[in-house]
């Protein structure tokens, strides 16, 4: 594995700053791009008593704005990530298209590869971290990677955003 310190510290650095979900997410989404690397980051929260999910961080406000909820839907997509706690990994754009219907969108942005990552905090899903990049970029190395270096990361950048 590559030795991530510096990166680690710098998040370590601005993680310690942050002040709510701008600043949790902004550090996290610099950490990926330093690690692993990532086209479009995004943080979406859970909300299964109301079946709502709700984008609460973007690199890009303009093609995925921050404002506005959308319906959970129960689907292969919600059972890996929701009732698995399993990270979802697809590479190809019609791979992306079975599971999101934006996939236009997300192909138009030069994204074709996605890692949803779910994040839990008392044996909960709070949220999914989602990363997407050209096809075949979340190789079974990247996705190993982003397990090992941004799962605790992407804990602590929640409940600092839930604050």
């Amino acid at each position: 594995m590559t030795d991530h310190s510096a990166a680690l510290a710098a998040f370590d650095a601005a993680i310690a700053k942050a002040k709510g979900v701008e600043a949790a997410f902004a550090a996290l989404q610099t950490l990926t791009e330093a690690t692993v690397g990532v086209k479009l980051f995004t943080y979406m929260t859970v909300d299964m008593e109301n079946e709502l999910a709700r984008r609460a961080y973007t690199s890009d406000a303009a093609s995925y704005p921050t404002s506005g909820t959308k319906p959970i839907h129960y689907d292969a997509w919600f059972d890996i990530v929701h009732k698995q706690h399993a990270y979802f990994v697809a590479n190809t754009i019609e791979d992306i298209a079975k599971v999101f219907p934006d996939y236009e969108l997300i192909n138009s942005l030069g994204c074709q590869s996605v890692v949803n990552m779910p994040v839990i905090l008392g044996g909960e899903l709070v949220g999914t971290v989602n990363m997407l990049h050209e096809t075949n970029f979340y190789t079974p190395e990247r996705v190993a990677e982003i397990k090992a270096v941004l799962s605790i990361p992407a804990k602590l950048a929640a409940a600092v955003a839930a604050r």
